[in-house]
């Protein structure tokens, strides 16, 4: 079990803090909104009202200790900054900071936050990408350039080994699973010999424009 400090209850904080809390962490969830606070409380290790831009106040608050910090305050670019900054004065490993832009962003990382997160953008893109091929079945996005995606194989693909399809050095992807559904299991790191199934579907990690190649490729 962890010990993290929610500040800021907005629709991303809010569903972090309530997420952490139901997982079995220890959540301090921090807003000056006494409502949102009181709808936090039921979610929650501790439910604070308070300004977390005011130092004295912070550092009153205790939350030195946490093993992760995480800053909701996207809205707000001095409130944000401000925040991040004390937290990084407290001697606060890990914190992940909601942005809005990406010049937020980089001002963000400059001060002390070690992820920033831009919850708008990284669903955007994703239903983007859902939206825009009739292959993918889900996508998580890791470093730039470099995602993760589940996709329905194209039927080119059906009845052909991993060894055959030759992703690494046809597309420069790696294969990390298959997902099975007949029967139901997950098939990590499969052989080589593994014969692809229409009813499976495969996840594969690579650069983006690689990726979007096979998910592009017509069944």
């Amino acid at each position: 079990m962890k010990k993290f400090v929610v500040i800021g209850l907005g629709m991303f904080g809010f569903y972090v803090a309530k997420s952490l809390y139901e997982k079995g962490h220890e959540v301090i969830a921090i807003d000056k909104n006494k409502e949102i606070v009181q709808k936090i409380k039921d979610f929650s290790t501790q439910a604070i009202v308070a300004d977390a831009t005011d130092k004295e106040t912070l550092m009153a608050l205790g939350v030195h200790d946490v093993d992760v910090a995480i800053v909701g305050l996207g809205t707000s670019l001095d409130a944000s900054v401000l925040t991040t900054l004390y937290l990084k004065e407290m001697g606060i490993k890990n914190i992940i900071a909601k942005a809005i832009t990406e010049d937020h962003g980089k001002i963000l990382s400059t001060i002390g936050a070690t992820e920033i997160i831009f919850p708008e953008k990284d669903i955007a893109v994703k239903v983007a990408m859902s939206a825009s091929s009739t292959n993918l079945l889900d996508y998580l996005p890791l470093s730039e350039g470099y995602s993760i995606m589940e996709i329905a194989p194209p039927s080119s693909f059906i009845g052909k080994s991993i060894r055959d399809l030759q992703l690494r050095n046809v597309y420069d992807v790696q294969i990390i699973a298959v997902k099975e559904l007949i029967p139901e299991r997950i098939n990590f790191i499969p052989s080589p010999d593994f014969i692809l199934k229409d009813s499976d579907s495969l996840i594969v990690m690579g650069k983006n424009e690689n990726l979007e190649k096979i998910e592009m490729t017509k069944k």
